[in-house]
């Protein structure tokens, strides 16, 4: 009988995002958390299972050999660029860097950091970037002749929240992204629209302000923020912090790729492939991506791998726990 390796996960910052990965890993057989890593004081932090012991952040780097992957919890704005290239000077490691039009440079910097450690990195999981963005792949690698359309929400953006709650003076806040309903219409009818940014969605901002903040000021900085804010557009509300939690407490999500194609000598036959998530907690759905690739930098790394890595360049048999033999079996 094989004996099961369990694999040592760390986890980086015990937000929504690390309580989630905490939860997800609970669920697996083949992985354990060996600690939680934080900038906030260790005896603050209390985790589901009490037996999980919990670090300053800077005693990371003195466990090198007991964690086989880090998880990276923290945001894309701030966390995210220096966390990821940091830790992989020690770990193998996985985050949700989703600020899209970054992610080239991310990647650039987190690859030189992994070939001097001999370490993977797998960043931009999740759901956007991370599922949909492999459901656009798939879709025009098959159906090259087509446009991919992709929608999010309505739902609550974890990063685009956490970029707001980073604006000065902004002591909580929630934002949604909405559907433009007559763009999806027209997307759905198979009449392959061109849209804009601007026209595809747009955004809604819950805020809640420090006493005596300068409001004017706060709107106009979160809806001129560039890759987040400045091509759409962007309502803002002040609120209460009573309201906030009584009306946006939750954290939904989902959305869908849809992609449109054609085959025939006269592109006569046409095809609509549509991929869609309903997410009631978008941070533990994005969490459960994030363990699952994990597990695949683990394995990719055991195997002699190094570098950095995207959701694109991991197959899919390394982040499942059955082996290939049972997925052969059972899956295909």
């Amino acid at each position: 009988m094989e004996v099961l390796t369990m694999i040592r996960v760390g986890i980086v910052g015990y937000g929504n995002l690390g309580k989630g990965v905490e939860s997800a890993v609970s669920k697996t057989k083949d992985m354990e958390i060996v600690g939680i890593f934080s900038r906030r004081d260790p005896s603050s932090i209390h985790p589901h299972d009490a037996n999980i012991p919990v670090y300053k952040m800077e005693d990371a780097a003195n466990m090198k050999d007991d964690i086989d992957v880090m998880v990276l919890c923290g945001g894309s704005a701030k966390d995210l660029p220096e966390q990821t290239k940091e830790f992989a000077k020690y770990f193998n490691v996985v985050d949700s860097f989703d600020t899209h039009a970054r992610i080239p440079e991310h990647f650039a910097a987190v690859d030189a950091e992994c070939k001097e450690s001999n370490k993977i990195a797998v960043i931009s999981t999740g759901w956007d970037p991370g599922m949909f963005s492999l459901n656009r792949v798939y879709a025009s690698a098959i159906l090259p002749e087509g446009e991919a359309y992709t929608f999010w929400g309505k739902g609550v953006s974890q990063g685009h929240s956490d970029a707001v709650r980073r604006v000065e003076g902004i002591k909580d806040a929630r934002q949604y992204t909405i559907p433009v309903p007559e763009a999806l219409d027209a997307v759905r009818s198979g009449a392959n629209p061109t849209l804009t940014t601007r026209q595809k969605h747009t955004r809604e901002v819950f805020a809640v302000a420090e006493e005596g903040a300068d409001l004017d000021r706060i709107r106009e900085e979160i809806v001129t923020m560039p890759n987040y804010f400045d091509e759409y557009d962007t309502t803002v509300h002040f609120i209460d912090e009573e309201t906030l939690q009584r009306e946006h407490g939750g954290i939904p999500h989902g959305g869908f790729v849809i992609y449109s194609g054609t085959t025939g000598w006269e592109n006569e036959n046409k095809h609509v492939i549509e991929y869609s998530l309903q997410l009631d907690s978008n941070p533990e759905f994005t969490s459960s991506v994030l363990v699952a690739y994990a597990r695949a930098a683990y394995r990719m790394n055991q195997e002699g791998m190094k570098g950095c890595k995207t959701p694109f360049d991991v197959a899919p048999s390394y982040l499942h726990p059955l082996s290939n033999e049972e997925l052969r079996a059972k899956m295909l």
